[in-house]
């Protein structure tokens, strides 16, 4: 199979960037891309470190971050599972991307910056639900901001289908991986409700 390994020898696969794709981008938050991030509540946030690259998902019953400014997206760290992939690639390289999604629409947003990561405890009381607190705080520097073209959604109708019943389900998947210490049936039935008082 042959390598596609320059600059040159891709850009002669491909026409011209559509002059829309790149009079998109913006170079803050603009009011509109601020109504419509503000609208999202589930995003992939995609790192870079030294171990490899990460895509994680980021959720929430309202917006899945805060924007503190034009150029200033806070995300809280919520309980997950403590592999911390994510925030580890940040602590050694700040490069990051955000893809938000809504459901039901076919436009999706991408934020790509750098970010840290703080403790600062009143930005962490800030997000306080219930008695809990995220443990960090994701402060991300807005580099650009731009809609993706839409076709991707609509070739695979994401928001038109219920495919979950041809995919294995997280307890098969971790019965196969623990060579049975794991029991899907009981695992999936018990999840949602073993999830519940550990969701932030």
């Amino acid at each position: 199979m042959r390598k596609v390994t320059s600059q040159a020898a891709l850009d002669a696969l491909y026409e011209a960037p559509v002059e829309l794709a790149i009079r998109k981008v913006a170079r803050q938050l603009t009011p509109l891309y601020q109504r419509w991030i503000e609208g999202a509540r589930f995003c992939v946030l995609s790192t870079v470190g030294p171990n490899g690259v990460h895509g994680t998902p980021r959720g929430d019953d309202g917006p899945v971050v805060r924007i503190a400014d034009e150029k200033t997206i806070h995300m809280p760290d919520w309980r997950g599972n403590n592999r911390l992939d994510a925030l580890r690639d940040i602590v050694h390289d700040g490069r990051v991307a955000l893809l938000f999604l809504v459901p039901g629409s076919k436009t999706t947003v991408r934020v790509n910056g750098r970010a840290f990561l703080t403790d600062d405890e009143p930005l962490r009381r800030s997000f306080a639900r219930k008695t809990m607190l995220p443990a960090t705080v994701i402060v991300i520097e807005v580099d650009e901001v731009f809609t993706q073209c839409a076709k991707a959604l609509m070739r695979s109708g994401l928001w038109s289908r219920d495919d979950a019943e041809t995919v294995p389900t997280v307890g098969e998947i971790l019965e196969d991986m623990t060579n049975g210490d794991v029991e899907a049936k009981p695992y999936d039935a018990s999840y949602v409700e073993n999830a519940k008082p550990r969701m932030w």
